[in-house]
């Protein structure tokens, strides 16, 4: 079976993929795109446990935020961008272009959270 993060080559890109270079936008501001390599992601599968539904049960009768399960869902959306990351850096990417994140309840108390976006390659606008 094939590895979908590796379907492309490698590609040698002069600036570096960091948070600074992903956006929500079709374009990143200064830099024209040059090469679309495609959609990459991060996905996770994320279930809530007995004891965070149990906390979880008793915030909410007090009201306001229930920080057991916005922590959950941080570190569920922190996992699913790294890998996005990843898979934007094997294909050889310094860009990701409307990047999104997405979240389904597979069933009661099993979420699927996905972070995906367009991978590019980019360069500076000549000035």
């Amino acid at each position: 079976m094939s590895d979908p993060y590796n379907s492309a080559p490698p590609l040698r890109a002069s600036l570096l993929l960091d948070d600074t270079m992903v956006t929500t936008a079709p374009e990143l501001p200064g830099h024209r795109i040059v090469r679309n390599l495609g959609i990459v992601r991060g996905i996770t599968v994320r279930s809530r446990s007995i004891v965070g539904n149990f906390f979880g049960g008793l915030q909410s009768l007090l009201g306001g935020n229930i920080t057991i399960y916005t922590e959950l869902c941080e570190q569920a959306r922190l996992e699913t961008y790294r890998d996005m990351l990843q898979h934007a850096r094997k294909l050889g990417a310094n860009g990701i272009v409307a990047m999104r994140y997405d979240a389904t309840e597979l069933m009661t108390g099993l979420t699927e959270v996905l972070c995906y976006g367009t991978a590019v390659v980019v360069e500076p606008h000549a000035h």
